[in-house]
């Protein structure tokens, strides 16, 4: 969970701001509103880093279920285990 600091602590202790902002982001508020992010630079490249891995794993998902609508749509597909052992053991004896 990110650290949340006023302001004015961000003034008056900022030793103690930077040592949280050294872990993780750092959320400064004005009139406890949020108004700002800190942090490292090493905790901003891992965010920024976290951020791109779940975009592309949301991308993966997405395309994952596109593909499995256009197969069903085209009929590729196997209904019970039995039909699905069976494309199972076709599709392994066409790559042998």
């Amino acid at each position: 969970m990110d650290a949340i600091f006023s302001a004015t602590a961000l003034r008056d202790h900022p030793r103690e701001v930077k040592a949280a902002a050294r872990e993780s982001l750092v959320r400064i508020t004005e009139n406890g509103n949020g108004a700002y992010v800190f942090c490292s630079e090493d905790v901003f490249r891992r965010e920024i880093d976290e951020a791109v891995e779940r975009a592309l794993y949301a991308e993966r998902a997405e395309r994952a279920i596109l593909d499995g609508r256009s197969a069903i749509a085209a009929g590729n597909y196997v209904e019970g285990i039995g039909a699905a052992r069976e494309a199972v053991a076709r599709r392994r004896a066409e790559r042998d």
